[in-house]
């Protein structure tokens, strides 16, 4: 098939959606599949040159508000069209609901050419932590009419799934999420690495990494540091990313390591040599850094829902806290440090969990899908 994939976000862009949407055109792309990229031009940024033979196409755009180094894409059905009737999609897959993904939705519709979609982002949630509340019903309803329009909408678990039907969502289909646990394991640890953030062999290291932003709850992770700093004075914690709140922690915070953006090998290197992944957020749609945690062999603790209640057992691989319960969380996180013997048992594990999740079975199955939604249409 030829597929034409539209999106707000994609590498050399370090963020969750981005590294899903890359190892799915990947994916698909290995298995034969002609891929191209619709997305808005970045400035200072080219294609991947490890993927020359994914089509990219490039489309005006502006700096997304309060999200630094991301643009987004201006209006472009009109590119859209011209590009499509040039050369003709079997299938289009939108992956953001911006002004870009609209005008690709519009273009599809007057060429007649199938469209369907991926729920990444809970943007609507977000609208609580930046002072728009008011915009939440409305910003659901144009997600709900979006994504209606589109002849299947793949979200990332059963979790969001489920509270996407209850909100009117039609024609719901799940596309999970791999891990490269050739990259994240374990085996890249390094004690010059921790030497360098001040903590020795059996000293506990806690991670986090993602967006240092509001909807990312990053003030329960600095409480959690402070509380069991009170009862172990050798705790170092270590924030990886960067975003619009980090300056303020940083300088609030003068204990915590802020190591800035980091990707590829050099992230992989991070995680590996942390000892615990303490991951806060409550507006997850999946969670990417959860299953790279859990490759590199780290014990987590993170709220019951997306991809930590689909992949961990409390207490087995990890330690799961009451949905938007910070004192549980809390306590979790302290309960994990004082792990004793079990504490290997539960690294291993978590590694032994990621090693079954695979993008070779998510490109499997988002391919039998979109086989099946194309064969449910009459002739266009």
């Amino acid at each position: 098939m030829r597929i034409s994939l539209v999106t707000e976000t994609f590498p050399p862009e370090v963020n969750g959606v981005a590294r899903t949407l890359f190892n799915l055109v990947k994916g698909l792309k290995e298995k034969g599949h002609e891929m191209q990229v619709i997305r808005p031009k970045q400035q200072d940024v080219e294609h991947l040159a490890e993927e020359p033979n994914i089509e990219h196409v490039s489309v005006l755009s502006l700096p997304l508000p309060g999200y630094r180094g991301l643009r987004i894409g201006l209006p472009s059905r009109n590119r859209c069209v011209r590009i499509w009737k040039k050369t003709r999609p079997d299938v289009i897959y939108i992956a953001t609901e911006g002004p870009l993904g609209y005008s690709a939705l519009q273009a599809a519709k007057r060429l007649k050419i199938p469209v369907t979609s991926g729920f990444h982002t809970n943007f609507q949630h977000y609208m609580m932590h930046y002072n728009l509340g008011l915009l939440k019903d409305p910003a659901e309803l144009y997600l709900k009419d979006f994504h209606n329009r589109t002849l299947a909408t793949f979200a990332p678990t059963e979790d969001t799934r489920d509270r996407l039907f209850e909100l009117g969502f039609k024609n719901l289909k799940l596309m999970g999420r791999g891990v490269d646990t050739h990259l994240f394991t374990p085996s890249n640890r390094n004690e010059e690495l921790r030497k360098s953030w001040g903590a020795g062999p059996h000293d506990p290291v806690c991670l986090y990494v993602g967006r240092i932003a509001s909807e990312k709850n990053m003030k329960l992770f600095f409480r959690t540091i402070h509380s069991l700093r009170k009862n172990h004075d050798n705790v170092v914690a270590v924030v990886v990313g960067d975003g619009p709140e980090r300056k303020t922690y940083e300088a609030d915070n003068s204990h915590v390591i802020f190591a800035g953006m980091k990707k590829g090998e050099d992230l992989a290197e991070y995680y590996a040599s942390a000892d615990y992944f303490l991951f806060p957020s409550l507006t997850e749609t999946f969670g990417n850094v959860v299953t790279e945690a859990l490759a590199s062999g780290l014990i987590i603790v993170a709220f019951n829902y997306a991809a930590p209640r689909l992949y961990i057992t409390s207490g087995q691989n990890g330690f799961l806290a009451d949905m938007d319960d910070s004192e549980d969380f809390i306590q979790k996180t302290q309960a994990a440090v004082k792990l004793g013997e079990l504490r290997d048992n539960i690294k291993k594990e978590a590694r032994r969990t990621a090693q079954s999740i695979s993008w070779d079975r998510v490109v499997e199955n988002f391919e039998h899908d979109i086989n099946e939604i194309l064969s449910e249409q009459p002739d266009l």
